[in-house]
């Protein structure tokens, strides 16, 4: 990847490669998520999932897996700041796409598909937000259905208005279609996040890092 794409300090840099955290091209200068963009339901989901204007320069796509502990350190200790700093102010339109790793996590899956259930209804950011604080319960749980539906409640959503959805296991094909996009575009781990027509940043990047990549990326696409 040509450096003029990647105009960070060399601090930076540092920082990425101290935490076994690396960016790599997808595909030269391809500006493609990793994950299939086809029409139809799912690109009408992305929208419930989306934090960010339209407008934003810096759209990026995170591919990520509610039972991994390292999502749920990039959930609930780094997006809320990315969110303050760069997706309020119009800089980063900041996009969730499922990558449930099921061979090691078995509940993956089933919290991605009630995660999607929640958004068919408007309500996938509290219900993201829930499954990710309330991992250590759910996780090793041999049937996380009646705990998840529990999350329902919290999350202000009348139950009746997810449970055919869950019974029929509506979105199961939507969560397996971004898992196996993902994959073969590369998508090894979690959490991954693409930056559009830039790169994977693969693995659990501290706040810092992601300042210093998306400030500098953020004056590059102004000019500045």
């Amino acid at each position: 990847m040509p450096r003029s794409r990647l105009a960070w300090a060399g601090a930076g840099l540092a920082l990425l490669l101290a935490g076994g955290i690396a960016l790599s091209s997808v595909g030269g200068a391809s500006t493609r998520p990793p994950a299939p963009r086809t029409a139809g339901a799912q690109d009408a989901m992305l929208a419930q999932r989306t934090k960010g204007l339209a407008t934003a320069p810096l759209t990026i796509y995170e591919l990520s897996d509610f039972q991994c502990p390292y999502c749920r350190r990039q959930a609930l200790e780094v997006l809320p700041t990315i969110e303050k700093e760069f997706i309020a102010t119009g800089k980063v339109r900041w996009i969730f796409l499922n990558f449930p790793i099921t061979q090691i996590h078995a509940n993956a899956a089933a919290a991605a598909e009630f995660a999607m259930c929640a958004a068919k209804v408007d309500k996938f950011w509290p219900v993201h937000d829930l499954l990710f604080t309330y991992q250590e319960k759910w996780a090793p749980l041999k049937d996380p259905g009646p705990f998840l539906i529990t999350l329902a409640d919290s999350a202000g959503i009348p139950r009746d208005d997810l449970t055919g959805c869950l019974q029929n296991r509506e979105t199961r094909d939507l969560v397996q279609a971004e898992a196996e996009g993902a994959a073969k575009s590369g998508v090894s781990s979690t959490p991954t996040v693409y930056i559009e027509g830039v790169g994977m940043l693969r693995g659990a990047a501290p706040l810092e890092a992601y300042r210093q990549i998306l400030d500098s990326l953020w004056k590059e696409k102004a000019g500045r």
